[in-house]
């Protein structure tokens, strides 16, 4: 029972420094796609303000709400082996 308690611990940890490390990534790559696109249409108006209004609705997308999958996947898999291994 200590050992699952470990893995459940070092797992959950594992699990938010990945979460975190993914959300970084993903707000930049489309940081960077925003500021291309308004270099692509001429730099019209202020870039600050297009950059951070694509970043809000960037922030309610389905694409954000999918990286909550790096908790979800990996606890489903490892639930399974186990069972699998222990009960089949």
């Amino acid at each position: 029972m200590i050992g699952f308690i470990r893995l459940a611990v070092f797992g959950f940890i594992a699990l938010t420094v990945l979460y975190f490390v993914v959300v970084i990534y993903s707000r930049s790559v489309r940081r960077e796609k925003l500021e291309n696109e308004w270099a692509e249409n001429g730099g019209i108006g202020d870039r600050d303000a297009f950059v951070n209004e694509g970043l809000k609705r960037y922030e309610s997308s389905m694409r954000r709400k999918l990286i909550v999958a790096v908790y979800i996947v990996p606890i489903i898999v490892v639930t399974g082996l186990i069972y699998i291994l222990n009960f089949m």
